[in-house]
């Protein structure tokens, strides 16, 4: 599965969020500035290409929607992040986060808490 970039990221976010709509009611949910019609346009049909949205045609133009869901996405990039920059060991990664962001040991306890009501 390929990268995405920031914009396209945004975009896709939108899409998950909504499940199908148009470039104008893309536009609408981002934030300020708003950015062109034809540059959500492009970037949208960018994401086509790609294989993460795919779109059909409502009245005269189209309505876009998500064929790769969110999960599926955020796992490909944790993985792929993992295996950048931490030589994909898991423990590493969790133990250069808690560093990080200060965790302390009740609060690691509550994210394995919730891990493993997960796994359950």
């Amino acid at each position: 599965m390929k990268q995405l970039t920031k914009a396209e990221e945004e975009i896709m976010h939108i899409l998950w969020q909504l499940k199908e709509a148009n470039v104008a009611a893309i536009i609408e949910e981002m934030p300020e500035p708003k950015p062109a019609y034809n540059t959500v346009s492009t970037i949208v049909r960018i994401l086509e290409s790609k294989g993460f949205v795919d779109h059909k045609k409502q009245g005269k133009g189209y309505n876009y929607f998500p064929v790769v869901d969110k999960e599926t996405y955020s796992n490909q990039s944790m993985n792929k992040l993992m295996d950048s920059y931490f030589n994909g060991s898991f423990k590493s990664m969790v133990s250069f986060f808690m560093k990080k962001n200060d965790l302390d040991t009740k609060e690691l306890e509550a994210i394995l808490k919730e891990i493993n009501k997960e796994e359950k």
